[in-house]
């Protein structure tokens, strides 16, 4: 950049000043330092658009790496799930065509869709009616076995001498 020492901006003022004069000389310096201002404002913002530009490209860089290493990754993973798969089912089908064979450890009549359908439904059958809680847990526990109404219940526990009284409506 232009270096201005004492003596160069002594000489340019000696200059401006027989040259505009010295009416017009200070309305002239501070249009000249409102212009040096904006011109210093203007290279501002453009060194510091260039430098967010900068700064995006490299994020962009590293968005771009980044959605890179998450496509092998995912790749990777497909391709180790599939091949996981595939032995499994390899594994399967050697299983099921031993089994159908008769090998040794399983049975060789298993149950077909209804038995197991019919089992099913025998199984919620009984327990249903016995309840969700075992009677021999209910009668260590103390809890009642049955439920009875609570009519039933005060004509149990009434007292014998109060059997033949009357109500309180009916005297």
């Amino acid at each position: 950049m232009i270096d201005f020492g004492l003596t160069k901006m002594m000489l340019i003022g000696v200059v401006a000043l027989v040259v505009i004069g010295p009416e017009k000389l200070p309305k002239v310096a501070r249009m000249a330092g409102s212009l040096f201002g904006r011109a210093q404002r203007y290279i501002n913002q453009v060194k510091a658009e260039v430098g967010r530009e900068m700064e995006l490209d490299e994020l962009r860089k590293i968005h771009d790496e980044v959605k890179q290493a998450a496509s092998d990754v995912e790749q990777s993973i497909t391709r180790n799930i599939s091949q996981t798969e595939s032995d499994l089912n390899a594994t399967w089908a050697d299983v099921a065509g031993d089994s159908a064979k008769g090998v040794a450890g399983t049975p060789p009549d298993a149950p077909d869709a209804l038995q197991l359908a019919r089992k099913i439904k025998d199984f919620r059958r009984k327990k249903l009616a016995r309840g969700a809680v075992p009677t021999w847990y209910k009668q260590q526990n103390g809890r009642k076995t049955r439920v009875i109404s609570a009519a039933a219940r005060v004509a149990m526990y009434r007292p014998a001498g109060m059997a033949g009284k009357t109500t309180f409506f009916h005297q």
